[in-house]
């Protein structure tokens, strides 16, 4: 039986991925930083790592057919990234499945979208055999914003009117359970979309829709963005969330892509299905 070790297994993609894989006649490993009580959701096997810990990660790779591979925010991911394709290459890891973004690309003036760029071309050039997903926007990460929906009936953000072909996170599980189940995915990489690009308002829309109650969007500077997510955040990532988001202000994120339904035989989530689905986590 083909063994799948899942990075990230208690985070969003990683967890989707898990789900994603119940009843597809594998094994997953769920490699996780800390001992987890009770059991991963949908692991069969459990493997404690961290991605700085050359030794831990041999083991977590042990007796791996292939991998999911998605590592915590932080400055040093691309190089947790590239040393886990090493492990994986050392443990003769068949496949790796490499979560990286849309519109990657070493000249961007996005950090994150450089760094993932960084991790792609290495993989290329020093393997293991890959796929890259490249999904865009996570509709998941509204419920950042969450708490302030509840509290104001409203969130803002530095995005204006500029559309979004943002994915939901199931369908990367989904997309990422395909790829690591059947044959013809090495050396390719598949951009993940929704089936449409939207607004924020669209989405406040949605979400007011799927509540019962007015929720508003409200597009703010980037200062005042900053303002309320530093003490928050890192400085870090929340001059790397503003370079996000001026590049889904320029318009640079709107693509749409069929690789979702192409790859897991569903049309790609919504933004309505979406908002149906987590409403209670913005119901006041």
């Amino acid at each position: 039986m083909r063994r799948i070790l899942v990075t990230g297994a208690t985070g969003a993609t990683g967890g989707a991925v898990l789900q994603a894989l119940a009843g597809r006649n594998v094994t997953a490993r769920a490699m996780v930083r800390q001992p987890a009580e009770p059991a991963v959701t949908g692991a069969d096997e459990t493997a404690v790592a961290d991605f700085d810990d050359p030794a831990a990660l041999a083991a977590a790779l042990a007796d791996v057919d292939a991998a999911y591979l998605v590592t915590p925010s932080s400055e040093q991911a691309a190089r947790r990234q590239l040393r886990f394709l090493d492990a994986a290459r050392a443990a003769g890891v068949d496949q790796v499945v490499i979560l990286s973004q849309l519109a990657a690309a070493e000249d961007s003036p996005v950090r994150f979208l450089r760094w993932h760029a960084e991790v792609e071309r290495y993989a290329a050039e020093h393997g293991p055999a890959h796929t890259v997903l490249r999904p865009n926007l996570f509709l998941q990460g509204t419920l950042a914003f969450a708490d302030l929906i509840r509290a104001t009936g409203g969130f803002g953000a530095p995005i204006g009117d500029a559309a979004v072909s943002a994915v939901d996170v199931r369908d990367i599980g989904d997309a990422a359970a395909a790829v690591l189940t059947s044959d013809g995915h090495l050396g390719r990489s598949y951009d993940l979309t929704g089936p449409a690009a939207i607004t924020h308002t669209r989405l406040a829309e949605a979400i007011s829709a799927a509540t019962g109650r007015p929720v508003h969007f409200a597009d703010v500077s980037p200062d005042q963005f900053a303002a309320q997510l530093r003490g928050v955040l890192p400085d870090w990532q929340v001059d790397g969330l503003l370079e996000d988001y001026a590049h889904y202000r320029r318009g640079e994120a709107a693509a749409v892509s069929t690789a979702v339904p192409d790859l897991t035989g569903h049309p790609a989530r919504g933004v309505d299905e979406f908002a149906r689905a987590y409403a209670d986590a913005f119901r006041a």
